[in-house]
């Protein structure tokens, strides 16, 4: 009797949960309602078998029960009540089955009226490319892709010179117009999903997906990753705002087309030494760094990686909160670098500076509580992007580590943290940085993985001189 009433509670309180939980679908914001019309249909089907096969079993417990009186009758074969469980169960999957084929015969085919743009995954990010006036959007060859060429566009393709490149996670759309989805990936299996347009589709390698929806409401939305990727496969979002077709447009003209990237003018190194002056004071002649003056080491940093610091200073993703004093000096010095050619210019030249000299490497001090040991155990989450020498990895990204003062780096993930950086929503890579350096459960942790990242320096340095001596 006790399994009985065991049974009966289960299917009381699985009832119960399911009709007063707080977790349910999100409020739809796109015209596909019918996919949640499919998921009502499966869990009324399953809901009901669920219950009435629960009851069954409490009721064959109950009645069949043990008695010394009752002997059991073997029956091997009941034609009938196979047949009637094979008809109900056809019935069952049919009717589970038929609204999905539905919908999904909706889902692949495209109003004549959408609109196309394309989604472009990879580790750990989302990148999107808009046709230009012609409507078109230009070929594309992954042998392309480099830093200068991100989105692998080919060059003697005329469709593709007025291709609107956004570099960026945050995608725009505007209301209640229908878009086609083509979707590609740099790397490995992905899957792009919006939970609240009730859409989702696997990016392949090698081919092109795609799928089609219009957003319903003005809002802003968040971007999921729904396959495993790799590593860091939770923290790659995004986020789309879907607003009015002026908004749109205002945002789409903020970004440049592929012809506009070719007839960028290079940086110039000599104007970024001149703008360079600025920053002596705290960063050095040679961009060394200075504990004293709480300025990092910036010498050699690649300039994709700097241009993005430096736009985030200039644009208050960076620096603006009172308690990152450091970070909002910074943010001050911005007016240094009047518009996003300056910015060019300086990064280009800090890259250019010298990485390391033999004084340098002797100032990189190690605090003396560390574990180097510890931390390189703990670096190991971190090399997935950063490199198994911290030596940077511009498709992840990441910038190099390596040669960077232990001081700096613990500072900047105590900041992460403390949500003192990466927390600004245009800031999507520094919230990645936050959710992992929420791995580290205390300072002693952060004292460990900074003292191994800075002893990658010196062993990254005394290898390069046994290279240049044989």
């Amino acid at each position: 009797m006790a399994i009985v009433i065991v049974i009966l509670l289960l299917v009381l309180a699985t009832v119960l949960f399911h009709f007063f939980s707080p977790w349910w679908f999100t409020p739809i914001a796109s015209n596909w309602s019918s996919i949640d019309d499919t998921i009502d249909i499966t869990l009324w089907i399953t809901g009901i078998v669920f219950i009435l096969v629960n009851l069954f079993l409490a009721y064959a417990v109950y009645r069949f029960r043990y008695q010394k009186h009752r002997k059991a009758d073997y029956e091997p074969e009941n034609k009938k009540l196979e047949a009637i469980l094979t008809i109900i169960t056809t019935i069952g999957v049919a009717a589970m089955l038929a609204p999905g084929l539905i919908v999904w015969n909706e889902f692949v085919h495209v109003p004549e009226d959408a609109k196309e743009f394309e989604v472009v995954g990879q580790q750990w990010s989302w990148n999107y490319r808009f046709p230009g006036k012609d409507g078109v959007l230009g070929k594309i060859d992954s042998r392309l892709i480099d830093a200068n060429n991100p989105f692998g566009m080919s060059p003697n393709d005329p469709y593709g010179q007025d291709d609107v490149l956004v570099n960026s996670n945050e995608l725009h759309l505007p209301l209640d117009q229908s878009v086609k989805v083509l979707q590609r990936s740099k790397d490995v299996l992905h899957n792009f999903a919006i939970p609240q347009f009730r859409v989702k589709m696997d990016l392949v390698p090698g081919l092109t997906s795609y799928f089609w929806f219009t957003p319903t409401k003005i809002g802003r939305y968040e971007i999921l990753c729904q396959e495993l990727c790799g590593i860091a496969h939770y923290l790659m979002r995004g986020n789309i705002v879907i607003e009015s077709e002026q908004k749109y447009q205002h945002w789409l003209a903020s970004y440049p087309t592929y012809a506009d990237t070719l007839m960028k003018p290079q940086a110039d190194i000599v104007a970024g030494k001149n703008l360079f002056a600025a920053c002596i004071a705290c960063h050095g002649e040679q961009g060394l760094g200075n504990e004293t003056m709480n300025a990092p080491k910036i010498a050699g940093l690649a300039s994709w990686y700097t241009q993005r610091q430096l736009n985030y200073f200039k644009d208050k993703v960076r620096g603006a909160s009172p308690e990152d004093s450091f970070g909002t000096q910074m943010a001050a010095m911005m007016p240094t670098l009047p518009d996003k050619q300056a910015i060019e210019n300086v990064a280009a030249y800090i890259e250019s500076l010298a990485p390391s000299s033999p004084s340098d490497q002797t100032s990189m001090t190690i605090n003396e509580n560390s574990n180097p040991e510890n931390g390189k155990s703990l670096y190991r989450n971190c090399s997935f992007c950063h490199g198994s020498n911290g030596e940077g990895n511009y498709a992840l990204n990441a910038p190099k580590l390596a040669g960077q003062h232990q001081w700096y780096l613990k500072r900047q993930l105590l900041n992460f943290q403390k949500d003192l950086r990466g927390d600004h929503q245009q800031d999507l890579y520094g919230k990645q940085m936050i959710l992992m350096a929420r791995l580290l459960q205390d300072e002693q942790a952060i004292d460990d993985v900074t003292a191994y990242i800075s002893q990658l320096a010196a062993n990254n340095s005394q290898h390069s001189q046994q290279l240049s001596q044989e």
